[in-house]
């Protein structure tokens, strides 16, 4: 089985896939990382040393890669992943499962603003201006995430909550 986790920054990707593969046994693989590792540093220093994109086909390339390899898997992807290339069409058909997390501006807003220092795309941005930031983003990028195979309203919900909507999915 191949599940992939998709969805705006914040929006528990990372959190919830890890939970989701120990409730499962299987893989996790966070594609930030993975692309991290493959690189030996980090994305900041991959977009600054060879530009946005040089990134986005390493991205694409690392996960045809991961969806490609024959075992069970939870991947998540990074916020922008699904927006670029064929990326989405890529994870439709080389995953069983496709996953949007979806969350409103206000949720997400509050989550950001708790880890804003962690986030380079939104480090220098005012508290008072990401909403219209962040919605900004969601309305290009939501045509994307809506395509996946199951949209999961996450609003006010714990990533045990979300891992047990996803479990009954399956």
């Amino acid at each position: 089985m191949k599940l992939v986790l998709l969805g705006y920054m914040a929006s528990g990707k990372s959190t919830v896939g890890r939970l989701l593969a120990r409730h499962l046994d299987v893989k996790f693989i966070d594609l930030d990382e993975y692309i991290e590792a493959h690189q030996k540093k980090s994305i900041k220093n991959i977009f600054s040393e060879h530009g946005e994109i040089f990134f986005r086909k390493l991205e694409h390339q690392l996960l045809s890669e991961v969806l490609d390899k024959d075992e069970s898997i939870i991947l998540s992807t990074g916020g922008g992943t699904p927006c670029y290339g064929n990326n989405m069409e890529t994870i439709l058909n080389k995953s069983d499962h496709s996953i949007y997390l979806n969350l409103g501006i206000p949720n997400l807003v509050e989550r950001i603003v708790k880890g804003k220092d962690k986030r380079p795309l939104v480090k220098n941005i005012e508290d008072a201006e990401l909403p219209e930031f962040v919605g900004k983003h969601l309305f290009e990028r939501r045509p994307y995430y809506a395509k996946a195979k199951h949209i999961l309203d996450c609003n006010g919900d714990d990533p045990d909550t979300t891992v047990n909507k996803i479990r009954s999915l399956l």
